[in-house]
Order: C-alpha cells, then sequence, then structure tokens
C-alpha cells in the first residue's frame, strides 16, 4: 500500500493529493470501527500524548496496572502488546494507517485485556488515525516545536494535539480525565474542555530525595519510590503515570511496585552494559529540549554524544541547535547518519556541525563506525551517549529504501569488539 501511494502521489498534483489525503484516512478509520464493531467502547483507553516522553509514560502506566492485576494492551511507538504476547514497532510510525488501531483494540478486547494504553501523535491526529477511539483518560505530557514543516507551522502543530482533547470531550465513556503537565506552559489549553476532570500534575507534586546516573528516589503523598531511569524527564513521566493511577483508585503500594519493578524502557534512556568502564545510554532525544536535559542528567561525567536526531525533509532549523547544545555540553562530538530519505546526507551532518564552534566534531556518515569511534575514544567514567534514534528499526534511504538498525544492537557488538581486542 505504501509503495502504491508513492506512486499515485506521483502522478497526482502534490495540492490535490493533499487536499483528499485526510478524508481518505478519515474514511479508512471510521470504516474499521464498523468493520471490528467499535471495540474501544468495551475497554478503558487510556491515551498519552505530547511531543516528549509519551513512551515512557505509557510504559510507566502499564507496569502500575500489571503490578495491580490487570491485563492490559499497548500501541506505542517502541511495541505492540496484547497481555502476555509483545512485538517490536517496525513500522517507523507510532500509529499504522488503514485498520490498524481498530483491529488492534478488537483483538485486545477479544485477549480479555481490561486496558489500552496508546500514545498519540500529532500525525495520527492530523490522519485521523485515532479517529473513532473512545478514550477513558488522555494524558498531555509537554509541548514544544517539533514536526514543524510537516505541519505548516508550531500552531498547526499544537492544533493537531488538541484535536485529542477534543476527542476525548466527544468519548461516550462515563468519566472522562484529561491529565496534563502543568510545568509546560501549553497545558491550560489542553485542560479546557467539558470532561469530568480536568487534572494537572506537576514536579512539585513530589519531593526528590536523590538523583543520580542511574535513577531517582521521590516522595509521593507519602510513599518513598524509587524510579529506575536518570533524568528529571523521568521523574515527571511517572508523576504522570501516578497520577492516572490515582484517579483509577490504584493502591498506591500497587503504583511503587509497578514503578520500581520497571527494569528497562527500550530506547529511551537505555543503559547499555556489556562489562565496559564507561557508562553507554541510547536515547531518542530529538528535540532542542531533550538533547539539553539529557546531557544535563549527565552532568557530572565526560561526555561523548553520537548525534542523529536530524532526518531528511523535515525541521531542518534543529540541525545547527543540536550542535550548539552538544558543543556546550560534551568534550568529544561524533556527527552521524539518522534517516536523510531523500536529502544528502552530507548536507544533513555539515549543518548539525555548523552549530559546533568551540571543538573539532568527527564527521561520519556510516553510524555504526560512529559509534564505534565513540567507544574508542572512551575513557573509565565517562558517558558515550547515542542519541536520536533509539528504538527506530530502520535508516531510511532515499526512494523509500531502508536499512535494518537498531542502536541498542549495534553498541553491544561494537562493545564486545572493542573488549575482545584490547
Amino acid at each position: 500500500m505504501e509503495k502504491l501511494l508513492r506512486t499515485i502521489e506521483k502522478f497526482i498534483p502534490r495540492k490535490l493529493y493533499k487536499f483528499f489525503q485526510p478524508a481518505y484516512h478519515f474514511l479508512l478509520a471510521i470504516t474499521g470501527v464498523i468493520i471490528y464493531r467499535n471495540p474501544s467502547k468495551q475497554i478503558t483507553v487510556i491515551g498519552v500524548t505530547g511531543t516528549k516522553g509519551k513512551s515512557s509514560t505509557v510504559e510507566f502506566i502499564n507496569a502500575i496496572l500489571e503490578a495491580n492485576g490487570n491485563k492490559t494492551a499497548i500501541l506505542s511507538t517502541i511495541r505492540f502488546k496484547i497481555g502476555e504476547k509483545s512485538r517490536p514497532n517496525l513500522y517507523k510510525m507510532t500509529i499504522p494507517g488503514r485498520f490498524f488501531t481498530q483491529k488492534f483494540l478488537r483483538d485486545a478486547v477479544d485477549a480479555g485485556c481490561e486496558y489500552a494504553i496508546i500514545e498519540m501523535t500529532s500525525e495520527g491526529a492530523r490522519f485521523y488515525r485515532q479517529a473513532g477511539i473512545h478514550m477513558d483518560a488522555l494524558i498531555f505530557t509537554n509541548l514544544s516545536p517539533e514536526h514543524i514543516e510537516s505541519h505548516g507551522s508550531f500552531k498547526k502543530y499544537k492544533e493537531a494535539k488538541l484535536r485529542l482533547v477534543r476527542q476525548l470531550s466527544r468519548s461516550k465513556k462515563p468519566v472522562r480525565i484529561s491529565i496534563a503537565n502543568i510545568d509546560n506552559e501549553h497545558a491550560p489549553a489542553f485542560l479546557i474542555y467539558d470532561v469530568e476532570k480536568n487534572i494537572g500534575y506537576s514536579l512539585k507534586d513530589v519531593h526528590i530525595l536523590s538523583e543520580t546516573q542511574t535513577g531517582s528516589d521521590i516522595e509521593y503523598k507519602g510513599e518513598k519510590i524509587h524510579i529506575p531511569f536518570a533524568g528529571k524527564f523521568m521523574i515527571s513521566n511517572a508523576i504522570a503515570a501516578l497520577t492516572l493511577s490515582n484517579e483509577f483508585g490504584i493502591p498506591l503500594g500497587n503504583a511503587k511496585s509497578g514503578i520500581e519493578g520497571l527494569s528497562i524502557i527500550r530506547g529511551r534512556v537505555e543503559r547499555i552494559e556489556e562489562g565496559q568502564d564507561f557508562s553507554v545510554i541510547v536515547d531518542y532525544a530529538h528535540t532542542e529540549d531533550s538533547h539539553r536535559k539529557l546531557y544535563e542528567t549527565f552532568k557530572d561525567s565526560r561526555k561523548i554524544t553520537v548525534i542523529g536526531s536530524a532526518g531528511g525533509g523535515r525541521d531542518s532549523w534543529k540541525r545547527p541547535v543540536f550542535g550548539k547544545i552538544a558543543d556546550e555540553y560534551c568534550e568529544e562530538i561524533i556527527i552521524t547518519n539518522d534517516d536523510p530519505y531523500d536529502e544528502d546526507p552530507q548536507k544533513i551532518i555539515d549543518e548539525i556541525a555548523s552549530g559546533v564552534t568551540q571543538h573539532k566534531p568527527h564527521l561520519i556518515l556510516d553510524r555504526r563506525k560512529a559509534i564505534a569511534l565513540a567507544f574508542s575514544l572512551a575513557k573509565k567514567g565517562d558517558t558515550v551517549l547515542i542519541v536520536g534514534k533509539g528504538t527506530d528499526p530502520y535508516i531510511m534511504g532515499p526512494n523509500g529504501t531502508k536499512e535494518k538498525w537498531d542502536d541498542a544492537t549495534v553498541a553491544r557488538e561494537e562493545l564486545h569488539r572493542l573488549i575482545k581486542n584490547k
């Protein structure tokens, strides 16, 4: 279907194609609702949206629900899960089009799942991939400039997100809950709709007892909880999940057990341990704010960064900004390929490098070689940050070509090679 659409797009004027594209997706979504018998009415549906933190928040919510004894389903950038069965999302999009979401919900209902946790994106909203889903709750994590070239402006990007809150307000569920991160300036726009509960959450809701490069300890409603991931952004994502679980009446002890038992979130501050004497972190950071916060999380160690995060055909304004931030925080900067699509990858790399003025960056097109170089430069106690792709399963090239890829797997392979050759 993807190849067919690319072929059709070549022969139809672009303005005409873009005009009819949303209607096409809306029709498919509603057809899916009919074919799969409106499954969202038979299961508790939790949506999670925002620029950053969606996948991590989904995993925190899932961990809490499972610790509470509930059977769950997940649809996210990282994976598709129904009950005990889980598989990686290899689509290079959070919510695939056509009938995927409605079939997923029907399968979840038929498997006896009580909750479906769905990561909801602006692109999905723009193309009506979430149309026809009756939500019980929607969590808004944050909003910052992203997908600007795709949407046309930040205002249009925000409007795509706000469609999801309006969708919640139209839901047929008896109690609809909107939960928003009030530490973000855009939160008020997500808390003004006609739903039964509008709830804000904040880092101020907890007392941060300690922060290290391996995790944090917080006090929430009198309970000490260990969050096994570094960074204040992970604390914020955990608070979102705790706020929701409180509204669902889940005992705090079960919520604590769920969060503390979550040992890994793939591609989100994922720690790679293969016996090396330096830290290796794989993270999906792809915005100016997320780059900065990631580097600040590891402020107590010498940092080597492998930067991608700037795919072809979109948000080119970010490229020198990423270089500038790395220049501010990191001792070694390696700029490499990410997803060039139909752009010249060397041009993208050069544009990132234009923001680096204090260091001499290494420019290496081959992403594997870039990661290997980072490890060869690392000294005991350093932190190597492999930034941009997270769990992305491919490096996307011109004309729809793609190369299988996984940052964590490649990192492990190169660490083995380094240790073996020592």
